[in-house]
């Protein structure tokens, strides 16, 4: 394969949310056959079983920008030690309806940075048992839990020196995931 697709949920819908530069600066480690592109999940509404034979354009827009990536990054804050509802009811949407799950079969990463100094490991569990029920093969190691605290963006947004090295190495473990589950 010559080039690889990634799309990328983001949990947070916030303009300036540390997931959003995390999302941002892992594009920028990737290798150059890579393509990281952040998927739009803001304007997808309620998940309701009712709309299940005639979804919206924003849910189909949804389910084919993952059927046509080669793998997933999602990166989330933690909101009460859980994953973000608008990330809940992405990965609700293109999971459905029974049968036609979008997910299924694309290897994954997980990652997210907050303030907390657990930096997103509830989130980040919880997102795992869903992608597991989901049939998306979850990177399992390294785990990037990420305290966002001085040091780790640099005042114009990209990562620090020490951070941009751990992230490099979780980017060259990611990358052999998605190369080994895309042609096995």
């Amino acid at each position: 394969m010559d080039e690889y697709h990634i799309a990328v949920v983001v949990g947070s819908l916030r303009k300036d949310s540390f997931n959003r530069h995390l999302a941002n600066a892992m594009a920028d480690l990737a290798p150059a056959d890579f393509t990281l592109k952040q998927l739009r999940i803001g304007d997808l509404p309620l998940y309701n079983q009712d709309d299940d034979a005639t979804p919206c354009e924003a849910v189909q827009r949804l389910k084919a920008d993952i059927a046509s990536a080669h793998g997933l990054l999602f990166v989330t804050p933690e909101y009460n030690r859980s994953i973000p509802g608008v990330l809940k009811n992405a990965l609700d949407h293109a999971s459905r309806p029974y049968g036609q799950n979008a997910w299924a079969g694309k290897p994954a990463g997980v990652m997210g940075v907050s303030v907390g100094a657990i930096g997103t490991a509830m989130a980040q569990q919880h997102l795992r048992n869903i992608l597991a029920y989901l049939d998306a093969p979850t990177l399992g190691q390294p785990e990037v839990f990420i305290h966002a605290k001085e040091g780790l963006f640099d005042p114009s947004g990209k990562l620090g020196e020490a951070s941009r090295k751990f992230l490099q190495g979780w980017m060259t473990q990611y990358v052999a995931w998605v190369k080994h589950h895309t042609q096995a």
